[in-house]
C-alpha cells in the first residue's frame, strides 16, 4: 500500500466513525475531512470543491425544489386524495407506497420517482400525526429496489449493459434484468413493509404533529362556476374528513345560517364555515376549487405571481385590531390582505369571521402578498408566530406542474436530456409559471445535505485515483482463488455493496464490473451472472445516506442521523444477497 492509500483509508475510517458516533453534525464532519485531505495533499486544491458542482449534488438540490413545486401546485394533494389513506397502518401504507414507487422506478429514474412520492408520503404522515421518518426511509429503499428491474431503472444497469456490449459484443436488453431485479425488489419491499421500518429509531416529527397545529375557524366561498352548486352540504363531508376539516356551518347572503344545514343545496357565493389547521384549509380549498371569502380576493389573486404567504399573528393588548372587526379595519383594500381564519383559545366563533370582533390573545391567519407580509404585521401591531413555511396551493396550475415534471422525466429516461438539466428546466418552468416564487427557491434546499455530498464526492474520487478501489479488487481476486463459483459470486456482491455505500453507484459499477468479468474468465464460466450480481449489488446501497442519491434526499426531511440507515439497510442487504444468489444461478447459469 502507498502512503496516500494508507492515509485515505485512515481518513475514511475516522470520518465514518465520527458520523456513526453522531456527536458532531454530519456536514461539518464531512467538510472537516475534506479540508484535512486537501492539507495532506490527498485531494488537489483545484478539485477540493468539485463535489459541489457534481451531478449528484445538483440532482439532490434540484429535486427538493421540484418537490416543493409539486406540493405548491396541488399535484401532491391530487395523488394523496386518489391513492393514499392516512388511516391505514404503517405497514400497509409502506407496502402500497413502496409498490407504487417500485413500479415507477422501473420505468423512470428512481430519483425522480422519489421526488414525486416523497412529498406525498410526508403529507400522509402529517395527516396521520406521525413522524415522516417512520416511512421515508422505507420509501427511499423501495424506489431504489424498483430501479433494479429494467435497463433504464438505474444507471448501474445501463453501465453493465454497455460494458457487456464492449466485452462480449451484445448488450443486455430492456427486461433482461427483470427476473433477478424483481426477485430482489419483491423480497426487499416485503421486508421494509413488514419488519424494516420498525428497526429505524423514532426521532419524533421534524415538524409539528397534526394534533399540535393551531386550529382556525375560517370561511371559503363557492365560486360562480363551481360544480358544487346544487350539491348538498353533506356531500362535501367525505372530502372534508379526508382533509381533516370540520364543517361548522353555512353563510348565505351575508347571514350565518344556524342549525342543521347538511341537506341545504349550495349556491354560488355561499360561504362554508370551517375549522382546521392552515395546511388542511389549503388542501380543502384546493381540492374543491373554493375561493377566499373576501370581496377583494380577485385583486389579490392577480398578484399571485409575486407570491402569496400565509402568516400567523397573535393579537396583543391595545393593538389596533382589538375591539374591531377586520372588515372595519379595511385590511383588504389597505394592505391587500385577507383574513383567512381566527383561533380563539379552542372556542368556536358564532359570527362571520370578518365580522367578528378581535380580542387580545386571538391568533389570526392572514393571506398577504409575500413582499408586504412583514408590513402587514407592523400595520396591525401584532406579534408574528414562528414561521412554519405556510404556503398557498396554486391549484389552477396542478396539471402544468405535473406536465413539466413528467416531460422532464420522460426526456431524461430516454436519454434526450441529461437528468440535472431536465430538473433545472423544471425549476425554471415552475418559476416562470409562477408556481414557485423566486424569492423562496433556495429555502427548500437542505443545505447540510448538500455540504455532506459536496465534501464526500472528492474524497471518494481521491480514493479511486490513488488506486484504493483497485487494491480492493485485486485483493478480492486473490482471496477467492480456488473457491466455488457461487461463493465467489456472493463475495463479489458483498464487496460491491460495501463500495457502493461509500462511493456513488456509478463509480462502483465501473470498478466492479471488470473485476467480475475477470473472475468469470479465471473460472472459465459465463460472465453474465457476475455482471448481473454487480448490477444488483451496486444499486443496493442501503447502509449510508451517501451511497445513493435517494438516501441523501430523505436525510433532512426524515430527521435521520448518519448511523440510522444501517439498522434497516444491513439486514436488507443480507436478504438481497440471500435471495439473489439462487435466482442468479437459475436464470443466468455459470455454463457459457
Amino acid at each position: 500500500m502507498t502512503t496516500d492509500q494508507i492515509l485515505l483509508f485512515a481518513l475514511f475510517g475516522t470520518i465514518f466513525g465520527l458520523l456513526l458516533w453522531g456527536k458532531f453534525r454530519y456536514d461539518m464532519v464531512a467538510f472537516a475531512g475534506l479540508m484535512l485531505a486537501v492539507v495532506l495533499g490527498l485531494v488537489p486544491s483545484e478539485k477540493a470543491f468539485s463535489g459541489f458542482g457534481h451531478p449528484a449534488t445538483l440532482i439532490v438540490a434540484l429535486v427538493l425544489i421540484v418537490s416543493a413545486g409539486l406540493v405548491r401546485s396541488g399535484a401532491v394533494y391530487l395523488i394523496t386524495r386518489t391513492m393514499i389513506d392516512s388511516t391505514r397502518n404503517v405497514a400497509s401504507h409502506i407496502a402500497i407506497m413502496g409498490a407504487v414507487g417500485g413500479v415507477l422506478s422501473a420505468f423512470m429514474n428512481n430519483v425522480a420517482a422519489l421526488a414525486l412520492l416523497m412529498p406525498v408520503d410526508m403529507q400522509t404522515a402529517h395527516k396521520a400525526g406521525r413522524a415522516p421518518g417512520k416511512t421515508l426511509m422505507a420509501l427511499s429503499f423501495a424506489t431504489i429496489l424498483g430501479g433494479m428491474v429494467t435497463l433504464i431503472g438505474t444507471p448501474p444497469n445501463i453501465i453493465i449493459a454497455t460494458i457487456r456490449e464492449q466485452t462480449l459484443g451484445t448488450p443486455f436488453g430492456m427486461f433482461d434484468f427483470a427476473p433477478v431485479g424483481a426477485a430482489a425488489a419483491i423480497a426487499g419491499l416485503l421486508f421494509v413493509a413488514l419488519v424494516g421500518w420498525r428497526l429505524v429509531p423514532d426521532r419524533g416529527a421534524t415538524g409539528a404533529r397534526a394534533a399540535d397545529l393551531q386550529q382556525y375557524v375560517a370561511e371559503l366561498t363557492v365560486p360562480d362556476d363551481s360544480p358544487l352548486i346544487g350539491k348538498r352540504l353533506n356531500e362535501l363531508r367525505p372530502e372534508a374528513e379526508a382533509s381533516d376539516v370540520a364543517m361548522l356551518g353555512l353563510i348565505r347572503d351575508g347571514e350565518r345560517r344556524y342549525g342543521r344545514q347538511g341537506n341545504t343545496p349550495l349556491r354560488a357565493q355561499d360561504a362554508l364555515v370551517l375549522e382546521a389547521t392552515p395546511e388542511a384549509l389549503d388542501e380543502f380549498r384546493s381540492a374543491l376549487k373554493l375561493d377566499f371569502s373576501d370581496t377583494r380576493r380577485e385583486e389579490l389573486l392577480e398578484v399571485e405571481g409575486d407570491g402569496l404567504r400565509l402568516i400567523e399573528v397573535v393579537v396583543p393588548e391595545n393593538s389596533p385590531p382589538v375591539g374591531r372587526t377586520m372588515q372595519s379595519l379595511g385590511l383588504a383594500w389597505r394592505q391587500r390582505t385577507v383574513l383567512m381564519g381566527i383561533s380563539r383559545q379552542g372556542r368556536r366563533l358564532s359570527r362571520q369571521v370578518r365580522k367578528t370582533e378581535i380580542r387580545p390573545g386571538d391568533i389570526l391567519l392572514l393571506l398577504a402578498p409575500r413582499e408586504t407580509a412583514d408590513d402587514v404585521v407592523t400595520y396591525l401591531g401584532c406579534l408574528p408566530l414562528a414561521s412554519r413555511r405556510l404556503a398557498v396551493t396554486q391549484d389552477r396550475k396542478t396539471w402544468i406542474a405535473i406536465g413539466l415534471f413528467g416531460s422532464a422525466v420522460a426526456a431524461a429516461s430516454f436519454g434526450l436530456v441529461y437528468l440535472p438539466v431536465a430538473l433545472g428546466l423544471v425549476v425554471i418552468g415552475y418559476v416562470l409559471a409562477r408556481i414557485l416564487p423566486l424569492a423562496e427557491i433556495y429555502d427548500h434546499i437542505e443545505w447540510p445535505v448538500v455540504v455532506l455530498l459536496g465534501s464526500m464526492i472528492p474524497l471518494g474520487a481521491a480514493l479511486e485515483d490513488a488506486g484504493g478501489t483497485q487494491l480492493i479488487a485485486h485483493g478480492l481476486v486473490g482471496l477467492t482463488e480456488g473457491w466455488a463459483p457461487w461463493m465467489i459470486l456472493g463475495v463479489l456482491m458483498v464487496v460491491t455493496m460495501t463500495l457502493s455505500d461509500v462511493l456513488n453507484n456509478t463509480a462502483t459499477t465501473i470498478v466492479a464490473a471488470p473485476v467480475g468479468i475477470e473472475m468469470a474468465r479465471t473460472l472459465d464460466v459465463s460472465p453474465d451472472p457476475f455482471l448481473m450480481a454487480v448490477a444488483v449489488a451496486a444499486s443496493a446501497a442501503f447502509l449510508t445516506p451517501i451511497g445513493h442519491k435517494n438516501n441523501t434526499l430523505i436525510l433532512g426531511p426524515g430527521g435521520y442521523r448518519f448511523g440510522d440507515y444501517w439498522r434497516m439497510g444491513l439486514p436488507l442487504e443480507i436478504l438481497i444477497v440471500a435471495v439473489t444468489l439462487p435466482v442468479l444461478m437459475i436464470v443466468w447459469p455459470f455454463t457459457p
